[in-house]
């Protein structure tokens, strides 16, 4: 209530019936001498309280606005320090705020005007440093006018010359600017850029001038003082795409950088920095200063709170890149983030991160072991084997993938399909695949394999490098071909002749006939020691006996029999893949009743696919609305799938019997 002396109206809302008899019309202000109208406008919210609200431009933005549309007076009661002035009465001027609020609840209880007391809880700004409650106060300063600044800025992005990426950001952006107020750029602080406005210490007169003024063109004289107050930081900011090139001079910086490609941001300053960037650009420069705006999130802690002093829950990366790496860092904010979204920081996603990049050092090691006494051979000299082009296909599929990935600024999704094209395929299928052809006494074979999985490493190295750069170049340095650095070589991009889709599609059907075999294995808990005889019914004789090696080397298999008309009896367990029905006689090795329970789970599993694929097949909506190739991809699953599913009853039945 301290802040009553300055108040100048009490506002009702002009729909009230409440209160609109008492429009227009003049009541007395306790405490003091004076009196005020009472003014309509629709600011007050007629279903809160009594429907009337006090008036204090002075000490209350909101209440600033409401005075200006009906000319109220601007009081200002209380001092910078917090004590309330002269204009608050001989009785409360000099007390602290807090000793005013005080007495002046005291004389309004001992006047009889203070008819009820209770707590109301609303938001209160407070200080970040101190925490104490910040005073609105009506104060002199400067402004720039931003109606003809905010149009043509608003204009170059509605009109595409700018673009959001992500696109939501733009109503962000246009929400602010398409409601903007001026803009108060002065600030009461030490450091900062002075207002270059100066004032003749013998008349008066206010002169704005880029450089100080030698002689008042009032008065004639030479006595001046600068204006106190400095530029809002943000003011200084929006400068920076072309203060920093050398402007106002025309430089070959200024000329060759401006305007720049991209802006990367994050979404909290786009009002404070974006905005004010684009249309100081616009007006000093008469162009846009960037064409992109690549908005990400904020990295919050792992309860999801931003990062700040006054809750303490600040990281520092130093001590963070002294226990990890800076590569384990900076790869754990990169990857797997969606665009523009925020992400927690958690140490065990660093943790992992340091996991990932392990891998990688350890599969270079690897390989660089065994280029020792090579020639290496250029990819397109090598020979290569069904794996070899089964890993080159996926590198180009996943070169493209990623270059599409960031064209489009997706940086956490190229970075989540490179780590499993590292780890999955090339680190855990790859390496073991090559191994026997590495390890060979042929040295033909061992310099073709050297080759192949040399070039699929400098490759992996050079897709890796913006996300982890210190260890991908430490490695490329360390590898007996190499550039001055890896940051100058050609980043990777998808090379058709080193595509080959039937060669891929045959190695995966391997894959899955030693994934296969390998669940089954453990699942039985048959041990790794153990080498088993599978049976194989199969149209693709050919196709499994080009992957024998691979099934012996990944999946423990040491006879493949080949039986086209083969019937499994009694504890053979069975694998079904798309190209192969595999039976393992296990024997004594096995729980009969288990591998029968093994069955049942995987027929309730594809029962329920085949269901989700019939009811999205049988939706109209789907059928008509998807593409024509997401479409025809559902119904080739169903086939896959239902074909799966006969198989499997048929071995049911055949254990059963």
């Amino acid at each position: 209530p301290e802040t009553m002396f300055g108040d100048t109206a009490v506002a009702v809302n002009p729909t009230d019936e409440r209160n609109t008899s008492i429009i227009g019309k003049t009541l007395s202000l306790p405490l003091t001498d004076r009196v005020i109208p009472i003014v309509a406008d629709e600011y007050v919210e007629k279903d809160f309280g009594s429907g009337a609200v006090k008036i204090t431009p002075a000490h209350d933005p909101n209440d600033f606005e409401v005075g200006m549309r009906h000319n109220l007076e601007v009081i200002r009661v209380m001092n910078d320090d917090g004590t309330m002035n002269e204009k608050a009465g001989a009785a409360y001027a000099g007390l602290d705020r807090m000793v005013a609020r005080k007495k002046v609840e005291e004389d309004l209880t001992a006047l009889g005007l203070l008819i009820e007391k209770e707590p109301y809880k609303h938001n209160v700004g407070e200080c970040y440093r101190c925490h104490s409650s910040v005073e609105p106060i009506v104060s002199k300063q400067w402004f720039v006018k931003m109606k003809p600044l905010a149009e043509p800025a608003i204009k170059v992005v509605k009109d595409g010359d700018i673009e959001f990426i992500p696109e939501r950001f733009s109503k962000v952006y246009f929400g602010w600017m398409e409601n903007i107020k001026d803009w108060c750029i002065s600030r009461q602080l030490w450091w900062g850029h002075r207002i270059p406005a100066y004032y003749c210490q013998d008349c008066g007169e206010m002169i704005v001038s880029e450089n100080a003024p030698e002689v008042c063109p009032k008065c004639g004289k030479n006595h001046f003082k600068q204006d106190e107050d400095v530029l809002d930081t943000w003011f200084s900011s929006a400068l920076w795409p072309f203060s920093t090139l050398g402007y106002p001079d025309k430089t070959e910086d200024l000329k060759y950088f401006y305007p720049t490609s991209v802006l990367i941001t994050a979404y909290d300053i786009i009002f404070f920095w974006v905005a004010r960037m684009i249309f100081s650009g616009l007006e000093h420069m008469g162009q846009i200063p960037f064409s992109k705006v690549m908005i990400h999130g904020i990295v919050r802690d792992k309860l999801g709170r931003k990062m700040s002093k006054s809750l303490g829950n600040g990281i520092d990366p130093l001590l963070v890149i002294d226990k990890y790496g800076a590569d384990s860092l900076r790869f754990s904010l990169a990857n797997g983030i969606a665009p523009g979204g925020d992400t927690r920081f958690y140490e065990e996603k660093v943790e992992s991160a340091r996991n990932f990049i392990n891998k990688v050092w350890n599969a270079s090691r690897f390989v660089m072991m065994n280029l020792e006494g090579v020639e290496l051979l250029p990819i397109e000299k090598t020979q290569k084997t069904i794996a070899d082009r089964w890993i080159l296909s996926r590198l180009q599929e996943t070169a493209k993938a990623v270059n599409e990935n960031l064209e489009k600024y997706e940086i956490g999704l190229a970075g989540a399909k490179m780590y499993d094209f590292v780890w999955s395929e090339f680190c855990d299928w790859y390496i073991e695949a090559i191994k026997p052809s590495l390890y060979s006494e042929d040295k033909k074979i061992k310099q073709n394999a050297a080759s192949n999985i040399y070039y699929v490493l400098v490759n992996i190295l050079k897709m890796l490098h913006p996300y982890i750069p210190f260890v991908t170049e430490y490695i490329y340095l360390s590898l007996p071909i190499h550039e001055e650095t890896i940051m100058l070589t050609s980043y990777p991009t998808y090379q058709a002749e080193l595509f080959f889709e039937k060669e891929k599609a045959e190695f995966e059907a391997v894959m899955d006939i030693i994934k296969g075999i390998r669940n089954i294995r453990a699942e039985m808990s048959v041990a790794p020691s153990k080498r088993i005889h599978v049976t194989v019914k199969t149209q693709n004789e050919d196709l499994i006996r080009s992957g024998e090696g691979y099934l012996a080397k990944l999946a423990g298999v040491e006879k493949v029999t080949y039986d086209a008309s083969y019937v499994p009896g009694k504890k053979v367990s069975t694998v079904v893949t798309a190209a192969a029905e595999i039976y393992i006689p296990l024997g004594d090795l096995i729980d009969y009743d288990k591998e029968i329970e093994r069955l049942q789970k995987e027929k309730a599993s594809l029962e329920k696919e085949i269901a989700r694929s019939k009811g999205m097949l049988g939706n109209p909506g789907f059928v008509s609305r998807a593409p024509e190739a997401v479409v025809s991809q559902e119904r080739e699953r169903l086939a896959v799938n239902e074909e799966k599913l006969a198989k499997i009853l048929s071995n049911i039945q055949a254990l059963a019997e």
